[in-house]
């Protein structure tokens, strides 16, 4: 029996409920299809950098490099731990190490659930370049608290990097409808944003099967609003891919479906599985946090580790219980009835 080791690290506040939760599922997933899971729990988190000075230990990236993949529930408390050390302490160290280059989010609306807007035929594949761009961390600050104060942050760009993440967003349409759009501001931003439109051309002549759409990110927020439907594979940078990601998961929904996964598409390295919906720890612990996008997350994970079955027996477990209204409306269920649910149409499921 093939067995996966799986890095766990439920993180702050609801991170902690919904890793549970999909816990569970993976489990029932794993024993249902015949493979096993060896998971490990690591308690990274604001609570472990508020007791040790650190979000992880110095070893934690070569601890996380003998798994087979890595997943995260939610990290953050900003009441006590800035944002800014969190995430730089944590989530992209461990992007960066791996080579994670690539981030994934599913947009679509689950049966059952009514988004914010008319259309409802929408699917959505946004593809993030992950590991440079405008979060790269080049830059710096001096003449800090005069008047005099300069802050400088450079975006970095490389041809390997934009050249990467637009081949695997053109393979991936390849799989779907066969159309990238390619999202940009380079009527403002002449030379990044130029040099990303420049090699996207140069890509897409090595896919002719695939049809490429050049947009501004302004543009795009309109179209993502106002047309979902007519959009297949998007491709962007780091900052504009963030942003528009949260964008999906509001006209899908909510962040209570918002999946992802940080792809090493070379498997030189685990990649992670996460949902992005934040740690929110004003209801952490009240068994109220959805645990839909964490349990999407966990499926597109088996879907990674070449479970394929697996994780579609996972995702239609979902679209089952949606579609009778559980998990739909929020607040509605709990995070323990919502997990029942999904459990219960995974196992008796053909």
């Amino acid at each position: 029996m093939k067995t996966y080791k799986l890095a766990v690290i439920p993180g702050d506040g609801i991170g902690v409920d919904v890793t549970d939760a999909a816990m569970q599922i993976l489990t029932a997933a794993a024993a249902r299809h015949g493979f096993a899971l060896a998971p490990q729990r690591f308690d990274w988190s604001c609570g472990h950098y508020l007791a040790t000075g650190a979000m992880m230990p110095a070893d934690g990236i070569e601890t996380l490099r003998g798994f087979d993949a890595i997943y995260l529930g939610a990290v953050g408390w900003p009441d006590t731990v800035p944002d800014s050390v969190s995430l730089h302490g944590l989530l992209l160290p461990i992007r960066k190490a791996f080579n994670q280059y690539a981030n994934i989010r599913p947009h679509r609306l689950l049966p059952g659930v009514e988004g914010p807007l008319r259309a409802d035929a929408f699917d959505i594949l946004c593809i993030r370049e992950n590991t440079e761009g405008e979060y790269s961390g080049a830059g710096g600050r001096v003449h800090q608290g005069r008047g005099n104060e300069v802050a400088v942050e450079t975006a970095i760009f490389t041809r390997e990097g934009v050249e990467r993440i637009l081949r695997f967003a053109f393979d991936q349409a390849r799989l779907r409808r066969r159309h990238v759009t390619s999202v940009t501001k380079s009527n403002a931003q002449k030379f990044s944003m130029v040099f990303w439109d420049e090699v996207t051309r140069e890509v897409a002549a090595d896919y002719p099967d695939v049809t490429v759409a050049h947009m501004h990110i302004d543009a795009m927020t309109a179209r993502m609003v106002m047309a979902p439907e007519s959009l297949d594979v998007v491709v962007a940078s780091n900052l504009f891919g963030d942003i528009l990601t949260d964008l999906g998961a509001a006209i899908q929904g909510g962040l209570g479906f918002a999946a992802s996964a940080n792809i090493c598409p070379d498997g030189s390295g685990p990649s992670m599985f996460e949902p992005v919906h934040g740690s929110a720890p004003d209801i952490a612990g009240r068994n109220i946090a959805n645990p839909i996008a964490a349990i999407w997350s966990a499926a597109m994970m088996l879907d990674h580790l070449g479970e394929a079955e697996a994780g579609r027996a996972i995702i239609a477990a979902i679209e089952a219980a949606t579609a009778q209204g559980t998990g739909t409306v929020p607040g509605q269920d709990s995070t323990d009835t919502i997990t029942a649910r999904i459990r219960a149409e995974l196992e008796t499921t053909a």
